[in-house]
């Protein structure tokens, strides 16, 4: 990666990028960063996946070939973002897939200089062309989700209705305010997603009240319910919104696109 240049953030006339996180696995991050996107693609937004996470899940889900070069190889200038996007089983639905290069990122990154501004680099000339550009990152608070609040305008937190899932909000909250205040000052909190919800838990409907206290309209009204068909649909790479059209999990992120937009549009007046 010797050689590269990175440049700060610039100010964007078109698209937003998202960036989906948390230090936690298996909170539905990935899961939401490829419904969503797909939702929102059947509402006719143009929708660029970034996979950010060397486990390579979102491109899975996508059915993405993962043995192509990917965002590795466009983060290192061994090839160009024309090449590296691939297109998906929905319409107005790319991605630039993760693969096993991805691995080492993290530890080539660490002795470059501006090395939380490689990912931006690359995307920055690319959002514009997108009505939204989604990047996963690894649920851990290493340099590739450094990297991926740094290219991000707004970051999205699916929280899982658990009591751990609390603590941990606490520490990534505390995280993207030095991102702000050091690299990315433009960096909003876009929204706190609850996932995995089930209503017959009293934790779930506690954990929900007490965010929503707490965070008030920062938290989307839409709630992703614990539904099997999410879990089913990436083995088979493809959106839930195309494994089962009309389950429980499909309908939710219908809704959550139906709610994205409705915030971009009062955002905009």
């Amino acid at each position: 990666m010797t050689g590269m240049c990175p440049f700060g953030i610039l100010a964007r006339t078109m698209g937003v990028s998202i960036a989906f996180a948390n230090q936690k696995g298996g909170v539905g991050k990935t899961t939401t960063a490829a419904n969503l996107g797909a939702a929102l693609s059947e509402l006719g937004k143009s929708v660029l996946l970034v996979d950010f996470d060397p486990q390579g899940n979102l491109s899975s889900a996508v059915g993405a070939d993962r043995d192509k070069p990917g965002v590795y190889e466009l983060i290192a200038g061994d090839d160009e973002a024309s090449r590296v996007i691939q297109p998906t089983s929905q319409d107005k639905l790319t991605i630039i897939p993760a693969n096993a290069n991805l691995t080492g990122a993290n530890i080539e990154l660490v002795n470059e200089q501006q090395r939380e501004f490689f990912l931006n680099e690359v995307l920055e000339p690319l959002i514009p062309r997108y009505d939204y550009v989604f990047i996963d990152s690894p649920p851990s608070l290493g340099l590739l989700t450094l990297n991926a609040l740094v290219a991000a305008d707004r970051v999205m937190i699916p929280l899982q209705c658990e009591y751990f899932a609390l603590e941990g909000l606490t520490q990534l909250l505390k995280n993207i305010k030095k991102v702000q205040n050091s690299f990315n000052p433009d960096l909003e909190l876009y929204g706190i997603l609850f996932t995995m919800f089930d209503s017959r838990t009293r934790l779930a409907n506690d954990v929900v009240q007490e965010v929503i206290g707490y965070f008030g309209k920062r938290v989307f009204r839409t709630i992703i319910p614990r539904n099997v068909r999410l879990s089913e649909a990436p083995s088979h790479g493809i959106p839930v919104t195309q494994y089962d059209t009309d389950c429980a999990g499909a309908r939710s992120y219908r809704k959550l696109a139906e709610e994205v937009l409705q915030r971009g549009e009062k955002e905009t007046r």
